[in-house]
């Protein structure tokens, strides 16, 4: 079916609707288990699912997972799939890795969770130290943890009130991170469900790339840290301008504000992050998600001028609970998989085969634009991939909203599900793992020219 798009991106299309309905119809003619599963759980699971954030995938209901290994994953109706979205980065090094679950079933023997270190947990702190070049490190569960974490001891050792973030950024369940800008007022963010606080006095948003901003923000001396991705991953992936870090780094020392930085996402950048393939110079760092091969962890660490600071705030408080971390942060069986990941899977092979492999899906995704003529881009850092709905790269959030059309959206995640084919739910986000095929990158290439043809037959 040929479908013509409006020159209005967010018009409502007919035929574009007729083309989702459709594949809509399709899916859900095929998939007799998944439909008798999403009515049971919709019986027990609000939402449908145990997570609520399902509904963004663009399949009518959720697609239940029956197993996964390497760079492929198969629903309970026997559809496989090759995965480029790998859980939204947990997965980034291929599922079911026999590391993993070595690590984890010797760990599981011995117990999995003492509220006590262990001597794995020595060895893990200097394997962090030696590939991301910071002092000294915290556990925590999730990135979220890690995040709230490092925005409390940094109003705590500046004693500033307020933090700056980037417009469009996602520094996980972090309420203070969920102020954004609309026309150019910062604001609330609507999803923010249930919070009765009100952050905009205490959260500065400017758009990302934008220095002069960004020198007005910090030079009034009341913001404790930036926190910032290094690479914008959430509203569509945005990329700094040439300047931008170093600006960053020497405003931040200029006004006396920590820097913060959020690898969560861009640690598919390189074998330590963005951050040590770009000589950034954080005073704080955050990685969460892959970091123990999907099992929930994240670390959090800071430079030995931010620790002794910190030594100096706990000192003068004294005694009691900080209620920073969790009884889970740091168990055993986190840290025997992070050991496995930082000796046996994220190697160094493992990042030039990932990044290798990306920068062929993206000369062959420039390949097909150009063929086709598409008035589409796209955005590359590492081993993650981002196709872009507009013609060239944005370089703020709200030049990148604008160029998101939902239902185009909507269309292409279903079609891409469809021909086996998975992506991050919430834009075109692709990763490449070491266990990704040039097999399934031609699929992928093959099956976006094909959308392409859809949406412009002519």
């Amino acid at each position: 079916m040929s479908v013509s798009l409006p020159a209005a991106a967010h018009a409502l299309n007919t035929p574009l609707m007729e083309f989702i309905l459709s594949e809509t119809a399709r899916f859900l003619d095929a998939r007799p288990n998944t439909k008798a599963l999403a009515e049971r759980s919709g019986r027990v699971w609000r939402g449908g699912a145990p997570m609520h954030w399902m509904s963004d995938w663009a399949s009518p209901i959720p697609i239940y997972a029956a197993r996964a290994e390497g760079a492929k994953l198969w629903d309970v109706d026997g559809f496989e799939y090759d995965d480029f979205c790998l859980g939204d980065t947990p997965s980034m090094f291929g599922h079911a890795r026999p590391e993993i679950a070595r690590a984890i079933a010797e760990q599981a023997t011995n117990g999995v969770g003492f509220m006590l270190p262990t001597e794995t947990a020595v060895e893990v702190g200097e394997m962090l130290t030696q590939r991301f070049a910071m002092a000294k490190w915290q556990m925590a569960t999730t990135a979220s943890d890690a995040n709230r974490a490092v925005i409390r001891w940094a109003r705590a050792i500046t004693n500033r009130p307020k933090i700056l973030i980037f417009d469009g950024c996602y520094h996980g369940m972090v309420d203070d991170a969920f102020v954004v800008l609309e026309d150019a007022t910062p604001i609330m963010k609507k999803g923010l469900i249930g919070q009765v606080a009100d952050f905009i006095d205490t959260t500065t948003v400017i758009p990302f790339n934008d220095l002069d901003a960004l020198e007005d923000a910090l030079k009034y001396c009341d913001i404790a840290c930036v926190l910032c991705e290094p690479v914008m991953t959430n509203c569509g992936m945005i990329a700094p301008i040439d300047g931008f870090h170093e600006a960053l780094r020497n405003l931040t020392r200029k006004y006396g504000t920590l820097l913060a930085i959020d690898e969560t996402h861009t640690l598919s950048s390189g074998y330590g992050g963005y951050t040590r393939a770009h000589g950034l110079e954080p005073d704080m760092f955050v990685v969460g998600k892959a970091i123990a091969g999907g099992v929930p962890a994240a670390v959090w660490g800071v430079t030995e001028e931010v620790s002794a600071r910190m030594d100096q705030a706990q000192a003068a408080i004294g005694a009691g609970s900080s209620g920073i971390g969790t009884t889970l942060s740091g168990n055993a069986l986190a840290m025997s998989a992070m050991k496995v990941m930082l000796t046996e899977v994220m190697t160094e092979a493992a990042f030039a085969h990932m990044i290798k492999g990306a920068e062929d899906l993206v000369a062959q995704l420039r390949a097909a634009i150009a063929v086709k003529g598409l008035n589409w881009s796209v955005v590359h850092v590492g081993a993650r991939v981002e196709l872009v709905f507009a013609g060239h790269p944005p370089r703020t959030a709200a030049e990148m909203r604008a160029a998101m059309n939902p239902l185009e959206l909507k269309a292409f995640h279903l079609y891409l599900i469809n021909q086996g084919l998975l992506i991050a739910p919430f834009h075109n986000m692709m990763l490449i793992s070491p266990l990704t095929s040039p097999e399934a990158v031609a699929r992928l290439v093959a099956a976006i020219s094909a959308f392409g043809r859809i949406i412009r037959p002519n």
